[in-house]
């Protein structure tokens, strides 16, 4: 439903058929009560909904340490047009290695 109808109770209508006989409603306390209590319920679950996705990708998110020695793949980003590898097309490869690591520089490192 959109925020304009759950708000109304009615579908958003075009400024040219706003002024209809017998549409009018008076917006007293109650409604704009009623009002505030519907959007406080859309913001609510709009909170949930965001709670969710982010548990969903915390599962994932994780602080990855690495020792010397330790081997690892890297991650090549796939790009048309650039032969990496002696492989065109899309059977490249997506990641390449083992690679050793040989010291920790720092936890952010490039190099």
């Amino acid at each position: 439903m959109a925020p304009y109808e759950a708000l109304y109770g009615r579908k958003c209508r075009s400024p040219l058929y706003w002024d209809e006989v017998g549409e009018r409603r008076i917006l007293g306390p109650d409604s704009v009560e009623e009002m505030i209590e519907i959007v406080r319920r859309i913001r609510q679950r709009i909170k949930e909904a965001q709670d969710r996705l982010k548990s969903y990708v915390d599962v994932r998110r994780t602080d990855l340490r690495f020792n010397a020695g330790d081997k690892v793949f890297l991650k090549v980003s796939p790009s048309k047009g650039i032969t990496r590898f002696g492989i065109k097309g899309k059977l490249k490869p997506h990641y390449v290695g083992p690679y050793e690591i040989l010291e920790n520089v720092g936890p952010v490192a490039i190099g």
